[in-house]
């Protein structure tokens, strides 16, 4: 058997077989944003806001001490921005302090630490340095450990987790250079060999990659006799014979990271090595990025707090007209929401941590909202400190500091926060995928009377299920707690926001019965429509949790009433955003953005490019990832 030269021809209909049996098909925990889609405000998931325990304070806190005073000391992020690596004696240190080891066990040599604290770290790290909280976040959420932990065996738990938690990197390889969020397509083979799987193929942005010690690959196992087949994850050791890093990669951002191109040409991996059964790749794969997308929203909102720092002391210096820039209208709105929304993306991400850590609810659509909407906002955010920084956020902080000025690196943290729109799920494959969950009870009992391809009579077994869900349902979107003036009141002056969001709550599930309703099987194509839904649902949910995380502060007393004017302040703006929502849910330009698509794609408005030069050069769109053996030089690198 020899791996193949071709990449396999998949249908758009086998492309979305292959993501629906990846994902996990049964809930079997309550969600709270599951239920807020559906018209369902159930706020005693979250409230009060669960925390975590002593214990966990203790160990989560001491940590944090000795990872500040690293960051503070040993962490030089203007150097890894100029040299574009971070230093060796860097990483060394990390191994040192036991960072590589955040989230696994004790027993295994690592810290412990819950998703609250480990969140907390990265965006304190992050905050030194992007590109190092990059390589801990790919390390540890994505990387080997997290897999290893949900469905690696004991003996492969025993041989590998003491070294990913003081010694070895590790790297999480899927994407290929013609394939992204398609893995239908998946071209990289694991051919069974006696006791062994013989790994080919070249893998794409391999973040961690270039510097690895263990990788965790996704192949294509043939199926054949004794092989169920399918695409399976594996634990490769990065120095086997065959593997080859061929080049390392260069961003716009994150300029430090150690990402780049691996090709695997008759790679030999122990059968020992596979991590659960062949064929279950993908959904290991998503489940691990269930609780592994919290790292980037957890980045995006110390991002977001260091952009406040920012903004609250330069505007506060700056005078322009007869005082500080921030006393102007102009400026002062900006302020406004960054501060408001630093304070929302904080409670969204320590939200949905606790709620991983406590593992009573599913969070599955929990923690892909708040990846999606830290990775927006915090984009946002940086784009207006720019501004309010005007032509000193647009320069470099070594051309500041060397005229003299404080060396803010404004510019390069709105370069760095660039990619949390495309890293693990772009925001428009969020969009799809929340949407398909959100939607998931609507199909379960629904979903065959709008396929074409259901009989006729399985269609009327499925009108009779669907007539008894919706005579449930339906009349339980008519009216609620958010219409009675006095519920949510022990939140006092947000207790108005939460009605809000309640009310609103019935009417996206609302929308979403009608849309449904409307297009029926072509729902899926109206993936415009569908991203509004989400960003509706994901504005919600920002709510909620900034009015839970206000709450627990003021019961506590720790800044209770400022917590509240930031969540007032928040709530009201999140309001505006999701009435314009609305209004575009039926009022917008898709269909005429669709012909438009179709005109320049059939050519007809070429001469509107008339008058340029494409300083691009004619080299092919996707490079060549034919199987075979490597011609260029290995750039792998171990750290010692």
């Amino acid at each position: 058997m020899s791996a193949p030269t071709q990449r396999p021809k998949v249908t758009a209909h086998e492309a979305r077989q292959t993501a629906e049996a990846a994902r996990e098909q049964d809930w079997h925990k309550p969600s709270f944003a599951k239920e807020l889609f559906l018209g369902r405000f159930r706020l005693d998931l979250i409230h009060p806001h669960p925390l975590p325990a002593d214990e966990d304070v203790r160990r989560g806190e001491a940590f944090l001490a000795t990872l500040r005073t690293f960051c503070e000391t040993r962490i030089d992020g203007a150097r890894i921005e100029r040299e574009a690596r971070i230093p060796d004696e860097t990483i060394t240190g990390l191994k040192e302090i036991g960072a590589l080891g955040m989230k696994i066990d004790t027993a295994y040599g690592g810290l412990g630490l819950t998703q609250l604290y480990y969140n907390r770290a990265l965006a304190l790290v992050g905050s030194a340095s992007p590109a190092v909280g990059a390589l801990l976040s790919a390390h540890q959420s994505i990387g080997v450990p997290q897999p290893l932990k949900l469905f690696g065996t004991q003996e492969q738990k025993d041989a590998f987790l003491p070294r990913l938690a003081r010694t070895d990197l590790s790297a999480f390889l899927l994407t290929e250079p013609d394939v992204g969020s398609d893995p239908a397509r998946l071209a990289t083979t694991a051919v069974p060999e006696d006791d062994t799987y013989v790994l080919d193929g070249v893998k794409l942005w391999t973040t961690n990659g270039v510097v690895a010690d263990l990788l965790v690959v996704m192949a294509r196992v043939p199926a054949s006799e004794g092989h169920r087949g399918g695409i399976t994850a594996f634990v490769v050791e990065a120095g086997s014979p065959g593997i080859t890093v061929e080049h390392r990669n260069a961003f716009m951002g994150l300029r430090g990271l150690e990402n780049g191109v691996t090709r695997f040409h008759r790679v030999r991996v122990p059968a020992s090595h596979r991590i659960g059964p062949e064929g279950s790749g993908l959904k290991i794969a998503l489940t691990t990025l269930n609780t592994g997308r919290l790292s980037l929203p957890a980045a995006c909102a110390g991002a977001a707090k260091w952009c406040l720092k920012i903004a609250r002391e330069w505007s506060g210096v700056r005078e322009q007209w007869g005082g500080p820039v921030a006393r102007h209208e102009a400026v002062g709105t900006k302020i406004s929401f960054i501060a408001a929304t630093a304070f929302a993306l904080e409670a969204v991400v320590d939200l949905a941590s606790q709620l991983a850590d406590e593992d009573r609810n599913d969070i599955r659509i929990e923690a892909a909202l708040a990846k999606l909407y830290g990775s927006e906002k915090a984009w946002l955010i940086a784009d207006e400190l720019v501004q309010i920084r005007g032509g000193r956020g647009y320069e470099t902080a070594d051309s500041l500091a060397a005229r003299g000025e404080r060396a803010v690196p404004a510019e390069q943290l709105l370069r760095d926060l660039r990619i949390n729109r495309i890293f693990e799920g772009s925001t428009e494959i969020m969009h799809l995928l929340i949407a398909r969950e959100a939607v998931d009870a609507h199909l379960s009992v629904a979903g065959d009377l709008i396929d074409p391809a259901t009989s006729l009579g399985d269609k009327a077994k499925a009108g009779v299920r669907a007539g008894g869900f919706y005579a449930r349902w339906l009349p339980g979107l008519v009216a609620g707690p958010g219409q009675l003036p006095g519920a949510y009141g022990e939140f006092g002056d947000l207790a108005g926001h939460l009605r809000y969001v309640e009310r609103t709550s019935r009417k996206l599930a609302r929308s979403t019965f009608y849309a449904m309703s409307r297009w029926q099987g072509r729902m899926e194509l109206k993936q415009a429509f569908l991203g509004r839904i989400v960003d509706i649902g994901a504005e919600l949910f920002a709510m909620s949790a900034a009015c839970v995380r206000a709450e627990l502060l003021r019961t506590t007393g720790d800044h209770g009433r400022e917590a509240h004017e930031l969540a007032d302040a928040f709530c009201r703006q999140a309001r505006l955003r999701t009435e314009e929502l609305f209004g575009r849910l039926w009022s917008n330009t898709d269909d005429l953005d669709r012909r438009i698509v179709d005109g320049v794609l059939d050519g007809r408005y070429t001469w509107l490019e008339a008058g340029i030069v494409d300083p691009g050069d004619d080299g092919p769109w996707i490079a060549d990832a034919t199987p075979g053996p490597s011609a260029e030089e290995n750039v792998h690198r171990r750290i010692p």
